[in-house]
């Protein structure tokens, strides 16, 4: 795991050295759901990808912008999945955008997933990493990453942060969302998984919600790359992640690209979730 973690620490610095760079330019290509891909998007895929294949204990990689996974070795451990840089077309406004990655065993599903690592490239660069028990923050500092402190999730929160298309919501997580409002949460949406969460995280509590709609009844935030990451990450911290009713880790995945209804927070906000929702 230590050899993964430096892996991912080397590419940070290159991907924050290519942001710098600040071609935010679209190529002509793809990605597996019909986005197109920024050059941004492309480079810090294959920086990632470079750096996990020089990996003795990688068995496969699979990466939000590729439409299959890439054997690295048949005798490695590990199965990483990985966002290269969520919210990339943010850089040409200068908000904040990341990189998530989920390590698996065995098999790219959430009952797998071993440990969780997000980086926040904004004013500061930052990165999230969870084992499972804990929850580390660090800080880059000159190339180095230095040790912050542990984070943990409050019982109750007062962020909101509501995603997809509002005129798409189902009636039942408009009325949720606006009696949140009418409760007194502050409203902090970028349109950034990374910082959004992050915020949430660092501040101790509140929710992200990314529902199931009308156009994306099955939601839009692809499970391998974004949502079981961000869950490990949360319950580890105490806090949770459910697809409305259900614990988000235990979804079954069918494909490497699905996608799910997610919503993370404390516990405060979750209960009022399953209310709205069962």
């Amino acid at each position: 795991m230590n050899d993964i973690i430096e892996a991912i620490k080397k590419s940070t610095i290159q991907i924050q050295q290519t942001i710098k760079k600040g071609d935010t330019s679209k190529s002509e290509q793809q990605n597996s759901t019909g986005d197109t891909q920024l050059k941004l998007d492309i480079k810090s895929d294959i920086i990632i990808e470079n750096n996990f294949k020089q990996l003795s204990c990688v068995k496969q990689i699979v990466s939000e912008e590729q439409d299959n996974i890439v054997n690295i070795n048949e005798k490695g451990e590990y199965l990483i999945a990985y966002d290269p840089l969520d919210g990339s077309s943010l850089v040409d406004v200068n908000l904040s955008v990341g990189s998530i990655y989920g390590i698996y065993k065995n098999d790219f599903t959430g009952d797998n997933i071993v440990a969780s690592i997000y980086v926040v490239f904004g004013p500061r660069v930052e990165m999230i990493i969870c084992d499972g028990e804990s929850v580390k923050l660090y800080r880059v500092n000159n190339e180095e990453f230095h040790y912050i402190k542990d984070i943990t999730m409050s019982q109750k929160g007062n962020i909101n942060s509501p995603g997809s298309t509002q005129q798409c919501w189902y009636p039942h997580h408009k009325e949720m969302i606006n009696n949140m409002f009418k409760e007194g949460y502050e409203l902090t949406y970028s349109g950034g998984m990374v910082p959004d969460l992050h915020h949430i995280l660092v501040r101790g509590g509140g929710l992200f919600s990314y529902p199931g709609a009308s156009d994306k009844p099955e939601g839009k935030l692809r499970q391998l790359f974004e949502v079981f990451p961000f869950a490990h990450i949360f319950e580890t911290a105490g806090g949770y992640a459910i697809d409305g009713q259900n614990r988000v880790l235990d979804i079954k995945t069918t494909h490497i690209h699905d996608t799910s209804p997610c919503f993370f927070g404390s516990n405060y906000e979750i209960e009022m979730v399953k209310n709205y929702y069962c």
